[in-house]
């Protein structure tokens, strides 16, 4: 039987950066959808679409939250996760509930920095680790 290794801070770190890069990515596809709809519907009076800092925002959040809650219910790892090796468990080990990766999500996108706790705590755990009761481990043994 392999032992359950908590991951640190530096790979947690790394896999929200790809994270990240996927959300922007996402967002960016988003963005240029509105821009061709609007193309398509409107070619003669076309003019680029503005966003609102505050619709941006709640894209941003909504978008970021859809994709970690899915990643994590649904296999316990995100597209940086894999790339870095990492698993999402629950207590007992196994995958998060939707409902807990839905809460986790929400906490990790408005308190980020929750993960440099990480650092400081024995058994490697971030903030929403400690108030969730999920891990961070390696998947790889």
């Amino acid at each position: 039987m392999t032992e359950i290794r908590p991951a640190g801070v530096v790979s947690r770190g790394v896999a929200a950066v790809i994270d990240l890069i996927i959300v922007a990515t996402v967002l960016a596809a988003i963005y240029l959808g509105l821009i061709l709809t609007r193309l398509m519907f409107h070619p003669t009076a076309f003019r680029a679409p503005t966003m609102s800092a505050v619709f941006s925002t709640a894209v941003l959040f909504g978008v970021a939250v859809c994709y970690l809650t899915a990643c994590w219910a649904v296999s316990g790892c995100t597209v940086g996760s894999v790339t870095m090796g990492l698993r999402v468990i629950g207590r007992r080990g196994r995958r998060l509930s939707p409902a807990v990766a839905l809460l986790r999500a929400v906490a990790c996108v408005l308190l980020p920095v929750g993960l440099l706790w990480v650092a400081v705590d024995r058994h490697r755990r971030s903030l929403q680790d400690i108030v969730f009761g999920s891990r961070v481990v390696y998947a790889r043994p």
